[in-house]
């Protein structure tokens, strides 16, 4: 095999660094949760990301929180 057929050295693939550069908040699931988001794909990841910067999109510039009064 010649160099120009030689496959580029790629990083491994980490769901939580990913979902953590989006801006998911994954500090705040428990370790149990921490794993099974871990084991995601690449298109898993992406398909939440896509969907996180939709929901980032329509939620505008502002949000307030919800009150639960019991």
């Amino acid at each position: 095999m010649n160099p120009s057929q030689a496959r580029p050295r790629t990083e491994p693939f980490d769901a939580l660094t990913l979902l953590r550069e989006a801006g998911h908040p994954i500090e705040l699931l428990s370790e149990r949760q921490r794993q099974v988001f871990a084991e995601l794909s690449p298109p898993e990841v992406e398909l939440l990301n896509s969907i996180k910067t939709r929901l980032d999109a329509a939620a505008g510039e502002v949000e307030g929180q919800e009150l639960k009064l019991v």
